[in-house]
């Protein structure tokens, strides 16, 4: 339990008085009432501090205590001597002896440019590095071999305040990226459960959702308003929601148009580890979960769709498209392992297959996104290019006639790395590519089986190749056009095209 330092002060300072009044009681001498231990020209009966010197009685929170006796965030260090006095801080931590407490500083950081192919120590063409935090920076109490995974983003409508919502394998931090030279770490939401590597995150009216393939972790739905007002940062928080019928999931799609959310990968075939109590086979077979999130904190759950068994990520939308006898419908493409595909889902209740994709060499269909006039599909599998032995190839599905897709062509990139997470924002898609980081490929001529790579930065030079580090996913969707980057081992990073 702690006890604040205020009122140890308090219970001494009056028992020093009480002291003084008994000796002056037994008519000794007086002068024991005029005491000044601090010599500082006030004596300890009136002194706001009468055990260090301050002969200005400063007491800027009028408190009684004056400043150089008190300890504002009651962390049992004296604020003269804390090195953060406005936040908890007992340990006095200070990684980079700035004196200033790690709790309170800002990261020593400065923008490096993208010059002659380096942004300092990091490859790069196009991009310059604008604020990173490492994983120790996204951490309250920092242990050894925590990874990062997924991220996304919020943009808060009150203040216009662009943030990162980084998952980690205990957590997920949430991070003010309105200056990006000093990002700052406002909190951090525990796992719901136990650790993990897996953890996802969406947003929707302003409350991010969360899952993870921890055991029973369930979906922890959080109030991102809340961030505006935290007063002791970086802060513990807890979610507004903890919802607990399905237990762990690989990813959540959710679908703003609709206020549907889709946890997917309740299960996975290709991995040992036991099942969640009552989820033995896998709720729906690890197929999407159809929870209404209409209410942010009142998610309902409808039902489920197991017809196309694991789903690893998906991408649900209105769909708007060139096959007008699907317009306006709510359309899901399920990148599901060994498969593609798109499951007409406006009626939750009786969901419909509209056609499946197999392609040649298949290794597994982890995550794919549609073009802004849904006409092309981009999809990634995580192990063809291991496998392989080739370079980064992304899939080009057309979807002209949703009932009966095609493979239109295939991309290959510069590097030989894992493609993982890709987002497309006008004609250019953004692609989280392991151990090649970043990259940014322009999908202007789509349409003539062309694409180029025209920028990237690289968020892990430890190496390259075809292993399972460096950049897990990217978020190219704030107005700023800052870019977030969430590195495995790396941690957060905020990249922007050069003027």
């Amino acid at each position: 339990m702690q006890i604040k330092f205020s009122k140890i002060y308090n219970i001494v300072f009056s028992m020093i008085l009480f002291f003084f009044s008994i000796q002056s009681c037994k008519n000794e001498s007086i002068d024991q009432n005029y005491a000044d231990n601090d010599s500082d020209g006030f004596y300890d009966m009136i002194d706001n501090c009468p055990f260090v010197p301050n002969p200005d009685q400063t007491d800027s929170n009028s408190d009684g205590i004056g400043d150089f006796c008190s300890d504002m965030d009651d962390d049992g260090i004296i604020d003269v001597e804390d090195n953060c006095p406005e936040n908890y801080n007992p340990y006095q931590f200070d990684g980079d002896g700035d004196g200033i407490g790690d709790k309170c500083d800002l990261v020593d950081f400065t923008s490096l440019p993208c010059i002659n192919g380096l942004a300092g120590e990091y490859p790069c063409n196009g991009y310059d590095l604008v604020g990173h935090l490492s994983i120790e920076d996204l951490s309250i109490d920092f242990v050894e071999n925590t990874r990062v995974n997924d991220s996304w983003g919020w943009k808060d409508p009150l203040t216009g305040k662009e943030y990162a919502i980084v998952g980690l394998s205990s957590h997920t931090s949430f991070v003010d990226m309105s200056d990006p030279d000093n990002l700052l770490l406002i909190g951090i939401l525990p796992t719901a459960s136990v650790n993990s590597i897996w953890r996802d995150i969406k947003v929707y009216n302003d409350h991010a959702y969360i899952v993870s393939e921890a055991s029973n972790h369930g979906m922890q739905i959080f109030d991102l308003k809340r961030l505006r007002n935290v007063e002791n940062m970086p802060s513990v928080f807890s979610p507004d929601i903890h919802y607990t019928d399905f237990g762990r999931a690989h990813n959540i799609v959710i679908n703003e148009q609709t206020g549907y959310a889709y946890p997917v990968g309740n299960q996975d075939p290709g991995r040992s580890f036991s099942r969640d109590p009552g989820h033995e086979g896998g709720l729906f077979d690890g197929g999407p979960i159809f929870i209404n999130i209409q209410n942010p904190t009142s998610p309902v759950m409808e039902g489920g769709f197991s017809g196309v068994g694991y789903c690893h990520d998906a991408q649900a939308v209105i769909y708007d498209g060139p096959d007008s006898e699907h317009i306006g419908k709510e359309i899901m493409i399920g990148s599901d392992a060994q498969h593609v595909d798109i499951i007409d889902i406006s009626d939750k209740s009786n969901p419909i297959i509209l056609s499946t994709i197999v392609y040649e060499n298949t290794h597994y269909v982890h995550q794919g996104w549609l073009t802004e006039d849904h006409r092309y599909f981009i999809v990634g599998d995580e192990l063809d290019e291991a496998a392989d032995g080739i370079n980064t190839r992304s899939r080009v599905l057309d979807f002209t006639d949703l009932d009966n897709p095609i493979l239109h062509h295939d991309y290959y990139g510069p590097t030989l790395a894992i493609d993982h997470n890709g987002y497309i924002v006008g004609d250019r898609f953004y692609l989280a590519s392991y151990k090649a980081g970043l990259r940014e490929i322009d999908i202007s001529q789509i349409e003539s089986k062309q694409m180029a790579e025209i920028g990237f930065f690289d968020s892990y030079p430890q190496g390259d190749g075809s292993g399972f580090s460096g950049a897990w996913s990217v978020y190219p969707f704030h107005e700023s056009k800052n870019i977030i980057i969430s590195d495995i081992q790396n941690g957060l990073f905020v990249v922007k095209r050069e003027n």
